[in-house]
C-alpha cells in the first residue's frame, strides 16, 4: 500500500513539475511583491524578531545563561517556519480555487508549493543563524551534519499538518481566527525564551508531547551542546511526521471529492 501511494506521488510530481515549478515561484515572489527590500526580508525580519526578544527578555530569562541569543534564535526560526508554512498552507486550496475548478490536478500540490516556499525562507534563516553561532564563538562540530534530518521531518509533518488545514479552512472559515490562537498557545509551549531546567524531569518529558518543542530540543541538543540525540528521539521526530502527514492524506482522501462545491 506504501509502494503504491509512494509510486502514485512520484507519478503526480513528474506529471505537474511545470506547474508545481510555476507555484512555487509565484508563492516566493508574491511574498515579497511590491517591497523595497525584497528578498532582503527573509533575513532583516528575523534579525529584528530576535532584536526584540533579546531586549524584552534576556534579562528575565538569560541571566547568567551561556549563549543565550542563539538558544533564542534557535526557538524563533523554527517557530516562525512551522506558523509560516502551516499558516500559508492553511489557505492554499482557497487562494487558488479558480485554478481547481478549472483543471483536475493533485490539490496537495498546492500545499507542498506554500511549504517549499516557507522553507527556501527557512533555510536563508538557518545560514544566518550558523553566523551567529560563530559570532558568538558557538563551536560547530560534525554533529551538525545530523541536522539534515530535523529540517525533513518539520517539512514533512508541516506539510501534513498544512493539509489538515486546508481542507478545514475550506468548510470552516473560522478555523483560521482559532488558530491564531492555537499558535500563541503552541508558541509558549514551545520553549522558545525560557528553559525548562527548573521543572522535574517527568514534566520536561511532558514537553516532548509538542513537536515544535521536539525539533528545536534537536538544534539545541547538537549546536550548543555538541551531541547527537538519541536514535529513540530520531524516531519521536520520524513519528511526528509519519503521523500528521497520515492525518493530512486522510482528510484529503475523505474530503477531495468535496472540495470543489465549498469554492
Amino acid at each position: 500500500m506504501a509502494d503504491k501511494t509512494i509510486q502514485r506521488f512520484k507519478r503526480n510530481m513528474q506529471e505537474n513539475a511545470f506547474l508545481f515549478q510555476q507555484l512555487v515561484n509565484r508563492d516566493f515572489t508574491q511574498r515579497y511583491k511590491r517591497t523595497v527590500l525584497g528578498i532582503a526580508w527573509s533575513v532583516l525580519s528575523p534579525m529584528f524578531q530576535l532584536l526584540v526578544m533579546m531586549i524584552v527578555f534576556s534579562r528575565l530569562f538569560g541571566r547568567g545563561m551561556e549563549h543565550y541569543v542563539i538558544y533564542l534564535f534557535s526557538g524563533n526560526i523554527a517557530f516562525n517556519y512551522f506558523s509560516e508554512s502551516t499558516t500559508s498552507g492553511m489557505q492554499s486550496l482557497m487562494n487558488n480555487a479558480g485554478i481547481l475548478s478549472k483543471i483536475n490536478v493533485p490539490k496537495y500540490l498546492f500545499v507542498l508549493s506554500q511549504n517549499v516556499s516557507a522553507l527556501i525562507n527557512y533555510i536563508i534563516t538557518i545560514l544566518l543563524f550558523f553566523v551567529f553561532c560563530l559570532a558568538d564563538g558557538v563551536q560547530l562540530t560534525p554533529a551538525i551534519l545530523t541536522l539534515w534530518y530535523p529540517i525533513v521531518c518539520f517539512v514533512i509533518m508541516n506539510v501534513g499538518i498544512g493539509m489538515v488545514l486546508s481542507a478545514l479552512f475550506i468548510f470552516f472559515r473560522d478555523i483560521q481566527y482559532l488558530y491564531r490562537i492555537a499558535l500563541t498557545l503552541i508558541s509558549y509551549l514551545s520553549v522558545i525564551f525560557y528553559t525548562i531546567d527548573s521543572f522535574s524531569p517527568a514534566a520536561q518529558r511532558l514537553f516532548l508531547l509538542n513537536p515544535i518543542y521536539a525539533n528545536i530540543k534537536f538544534w539545541r541538543l547538537v549546536v550548543l551542546e555538541q551531541t547527537v540525540p538519541s536514535l529513540s528521539y530520531h524516531l519521536l521526530l520520524a513519528f511526528y511526521a509519519v503521523l500528521f502527514l497520515g492525518f493530512g492524506a486522510f482528510f484529503y482522501k475523505k474530503y477531495n471529492h468535496r472540495f470543489v462545491y465549498y469554492f
